[in-house]
């Protein structure tokens, strides 16, 4: 069981911003920008690499429910502040938790390209 997992189950306490019936959104405990919530859905998917035609509503869901956690947060004013998704998949490409999550960035000039 990943720690996503368990977070959704209740079993590590978290700083929740949005449930619904597909996914869990919460604050990262090692935040990369003054706003870094993690979008998680509750059904696995071990990576986007992964993810198959059948979980096309499922990220389609992650990728709106992005957005209007972005619109509560104050960040979609594209000339004040903006924000910045990403998707990890693999070693390589920063991936800590093999359970497919959405991060959002915000709150600090983001430079590109990234890290």
């Amino acid at each position: 069981m990943t720690i996503f997992e368990k977070i959704i189950a209740r079993e590590i306490p978290a700083d929740i911003v949005h449930e619904d019936e597909v996914c869990l959104a919460f604050r990262d405990v090692q935040p990369q920008a003054p706003a870094h919530i993690l979008i998680v859905p509750k059904n696995v998917i071990p990576r986007i690499g992964e993810a198959t035609i059948d979980d096309q509503s499922i990220l389609g869901h992650l990728l709106l429910t992005a957005g209007k956690i972005a619109g509560d947060l104050g960040l979609k004013d594209t000339e004040k502040e903006g924000f910045r998704l990403v998707i990890n998949h693999g070693k390589n490409g920063g991936e800590s938790v093999p359970h497919l999550h959405v991060h959002l960035l915000a709150g600090r000039p983001l430079t590109w390209p990234p890290g």
